[in-house]
């Protein structure tokens, strides 16, 4: 086994009961504890326990006193209308592709369609370095940046300013959770290095016929953390894990929804746990959503951490290069094929 914090381990030792508040059933934690380099190992401990019970019982959970100005959160929503106010045929300048997945996308709105939505997707490091094909077999390697949009002139300035923020508070909850599972506060930090994290706009018109279509379908996230930020309207729901209800998420104003991702069902060796979720559609209204996927390097290889591996309890999954899993799963999304998306579950031992 490896080594435990060792500033941590005696306020482990007496943390508190979790006390979360219930916001439609999924968690709702204050990170206040974060912000003040005056609280004690026992108020960390506390806020610690909170977080290792919402992944391990929900996997879902929202924050708030997270750090994020308002003021920045307002700017790339504000930037985001905007964009996806304007002429499609002026959107798709910009359209992403089957070699580059950064820019825009969009479905063509019929009844039969099966994700409701407008999307640009960002890179967070410039460049992103990614593999050029999802083929084992192909070692070649493609530098990719951002295509901006001419309007608005104000998005990228405010995307840059937003994807620091969402950086920042994905360290620190990467931080609290390798505390939760007994782990070094830093132990994950390193996978981030060349990180290949991204974020996207969302825009999901109003729809004629919301009950014949989804904005999103069900699925599950197939890297470290995502960390929403939805409007007022909301419409994400998240299937609960103790009965396989679809429980809706409620908007809390100036909260962010975190879910753990696959990579961290395998790091912790099904400790915590993926969550499927979705994305509904309103009649009369459009809505809004920025995710942040915290994402490693492509190189990463991905696995159970040796530290939570042992005799007793064994890896549950082999190894596996998020590169290539990303690259097939960009591949299947782009080409709609009619197969089954790449999953974790394809390499469980």
């Amino acid at each position: 086994m490896g080594e435990v914090d060792p500033d941590f381990v005696q306020a482990v030792e007496h943390r508190p009961k979790p006390h979360t508040i219930e916001a439609e059933n999924i968690p709702l934690i204050d990170l206040s504890p974060l912000k003040s380099s005056s609280d004690s190992n026992n108020s960390l401990a506390g806020l610690v326990s909170e977080i290792g019970y919402a992944c391990e019982n929900w996997g879902f959970f929202q924050v708030i006193n997270h750090g994020v100005p308002l003021e920045c959160r307002e700017k790339i929503e504000s930037a985001s209308r905007k964009f996806f106010a304007l002429p499609r045929e002026q959107k798709r300048k910009v359209r992403r592709d089957e070699v580059n997945p950064y820019g825009f996308s969009d479905t063509e709105y019929t009844k039969n369609v099966r994700d409701w939505k407008e999307i640009l997707d960002i890179t967070v490091q410039i460049p992103t370095t990614i593999p050029f094909s999802h083929e084992p077999d192909d070692k070649r390697l493609i530098q990719l940046i951002n295509q901006w949009p001419e309007d608005p002139p104000e998005l990228r300035d405010a995307y840059e300013e937003y994807a620091k923020e969402m950086e920042k508070l994905g360290f620190k909850l990467l931080e609290m959770i390798a505390l939760s599972l007994g782990l070094k506060r830093d132990r994950l930090q390193g996978f981030f290095e060349d990180q290949t994290s991204r974020i996207r706009l969302n825009y999901y018109p109003p729809c004629p016929a919301p009950d014949l279509t989804l904005g999103l379908g069900r699925h599950k996230d197939g890297g470290v953390l995502t960390i929403l930020a939805q409007d007022d309207i909301g419409g994400l729901q998240v299937k609960r894990k103790s009965d396989g209800e679809w429980i809706f998420v409620k908007p809390i104003h100036n909260a962010y929804i975190i879910n753990i991702g696959d990579i961290i069902q395998v790091w912790s060796n099904d400790k915590y746990e993926s969550v499927e979720h979705r994305a509904m559609v309103n009649s009369e209204k459009a809505r809004f959503s920025i995710p942040f996927f915290f994402n490693p390097a492509h190189y990463t290889w991905v696995e159970p951490l040796e530290e939570l591996t042992n005799d007793q309890n064994k890896p549950k999954y082999k190894v596996y290069n998020w590169g290539k899993f990303r690259a097939t799963r960009n591949q299947g999304n782009f080409k709609k094929l009619a197969v089954e998306n790449i999953q974790i579950s394809w390499f469980k031992t």
